[in-house]
């Protein structure tokens, strides 16, 4: 994001407003950064039109730009919109977005597409292309999103999981159950209660990357680290019975052993991850982003389902209990450096070579 886009100490001399911090717009320009659409416009000398910092048309020379802070300015020193990315609609969209946003929040039921683009003024297949555009998923992903994230609210705070289910929004019990299957790894009641009862086999293994940890339960892998030992299982995982080996624990250790030689590869290993939907949510969208590839912690949010939680994004892959078949190494910031990593940068940076390579 241009943080440093408008100073304030700064006055433009010919048109006396706030300076555009030239070299940080110019960057978000040659990005295509959908971020910063509003807060200036391209003017393009030659062609005599101004743009949005994300459109799509080809980019000029830079000695041929100019930035100004609104499409008026723009006008006023001769330039007219593009037909292309229509600037001086941003203004609309983004009260298209935030009505829409504001009807999904409130409403008791998931609304229709079509009710939803009549709430924000355009035709469904206009309304559900900005929609995408500006959370990276669709309305439907976006409303399954906050309903999950609901129930998760709902069941740390009610009594009774059918109040739960109900408050989130759901229909009815099946419905909840359905989804819970995948998302939970547990039953809710379970869950809720910190995973108490559950049994954790681990074993070490030699990889690659150097000692490796897996430990799962009946349900799947729960914890797969490196250099780290039995107490550091008993520090994650207090209320669980923790024991070494176990029946069947040696082929899946075997077959997580093949999985972390070829991380490009995709596996089909048994998992039993725990988090909140909104970290669910993102190591969903981190195991979409192809091998050898990055994607930064705005993406992944928007992606999520919440664009404005970047830093809860970096939360949900710092949270990630599975290394590697849950690929937060594929997680970067938005400035392009690698961010952190719970193994060591180097690590990180291994894993993403293996997988380009």
């Amino acid at each position: 994001m241009l943080a440093t886009a408008f100073r304030p100490d700064q006055l433009d001399t010919v048109n006396d407003v706030p300076a555009i911090d030239s070299d940080s717009a110019w960057r978000a320009v040659l990005s295509r950064d959908r971020k910063v659409d509003g807060r200036f416009v391209t003017g393009v000398l030659t062609t005599g039109i101004y743009c949005r910092p994300s459109c799509a048309a080809r980019h000029p020379k830079r000695e041929n730009v100019r930035f100004f802070a609104t499409g008026a300015e723009a006008e006023a020193s001769g330039l007219r919109p593009c037909l292309r990315c229509k600037p001086d609609e941003i203004t609309r969209e983004a009260k298209a977005m935030e009505a829409a946003l504001k009807l999904l929040a409130e409403a008791e039921e998931v609304p229709s597409l079509e009710a939803l683009a009549a709430a924000a003024g355009y035709s469904p297949h206009h309304f559900h292309r900005l929609f995408k555009r500006a959370t990276g998923v669709t309305p439907a992903a976006y409303a399954r999103g906050l309903r999950s994230r609901r129930a998760t609210q709902a069941l740390g705070s009610n009594a009774r999981i059918t109040d739960a289910i109900y408050d989130a929004g759901y229909s009815g019990p099946a419905r909840f159950y359905a989804d819970a299957k995948a998302r939970l790894g547990m039953t809710p009641s379970a869950w809720r209660d910190g995973g108490r009862g559950e049994t954790v086999r681990w074993a070490i293994a030699e990889t690659w990357l150097g000692r490796m940890l897996v430990a799962a339960t009946d349900k799947g892998i729960c914890r797969l680290s490196f250099d780290e030992d039995e107490s550091d299982l008993h520090r994650r995982f207090p209320n669980a019975t923790i024991e070494p080996g176990g029946e069947g624990l040696q082929d899946l250790v075997a077959r997580t052993i093949a999985a972390v030689e070829a991380p490009e590869r995709p596996h089909d290993l048994p998992l039993d991850v725990r988090g909140t939907a909104f970290q669910e949510a993102v190591w969903r969208e981190l195991a979409r982003i192809p091998p050898g590839e990055t994607l930064s912690y705005a993406a992944l949010a928007a992606r999520a389902g919440n664009p404005r939680a970047v830093r809860a994004a970096a939360t949900a892959c710092g949270a990630n209990q599975i290394a590697i078949l849950i690929p937060c190494h594929r997680a970067r910031r938005g400035d392009g450096s690698p961010g952190g990593y719970a193994y060591g940068l180097e690590r990180k940076a291994r894993l993403v070579e293996r997988e380009a390579g």
